[in-house]
């Protein structure tokens, strides 16, 4: 069986150079309707799948924040921002659309207004000259914790 009828049986791409236990995460780009894209995050593997379509892969432990936009004819219809830890072995995680086998879920922010305001957070991460996949877990806990009770982050 080629590659070819593999990828057509399945309707999935296959990540045939990506390490054992890597997060993978399928990325779409078409203006004005759909964009998945990877705001922060050390990527492990890429695979382009066609002109709209990616595969991102990520090591067990890495951290990265997969932002995800789509609307219709009467406007934006899903806004949504999710810090994950990508999961090794044995894990536990959550499960979380174009995200394979999932990741453990750090932050999940729901939204425009919200994801804005985590991505100015993120924006303020990066002014100080840290990388945000470099930042510990716990922060982002904090952050999303803090923004789920209406309440401003510590810095």
């Amino acid at each position: 069986m080629t590659g070819k009828t593999v990828r057509a049986a399945h309707e999935h791409p296959l990540a045939d150079g990506a390490a054992p236990f890597t997060t993978l995460v399928e990325l779409t780009f078409q203006k004005k309707k759909v964009e998945r894209w990877i705001r922060f995050g050390r990527k492990s593997f890429e695979q382009i799948i066609d002109r709209r379509r990616s595969l991102i892969g990520f090591a067990p432990e890495s951290i990265f924040a997969f932002v995800r936009w789509a609307s219709n004819d009467y406007g934006t219809i899903v806004s949504r921002l999710d810090i994950l830890r990508a999961v090794g072995r044995g894990e536990p995680y959550q499960t979380v659309p174009f995200v394979r086998p999932g990741g453990e879920i750090l932050l999940r922010i729901d939204g425009w207004r919200q994801v804005q305001r985590v991505l100015a957070l993120i924006d303020a991460v990066d002014a100080l000259g840290v990388d945000p996949a470099d930042v510990a877990p716990d922060h982002w806990r904090h952050v999303h914790n803090r923004l789920s009770a209406g309440q401003e982050p510590n810095p």
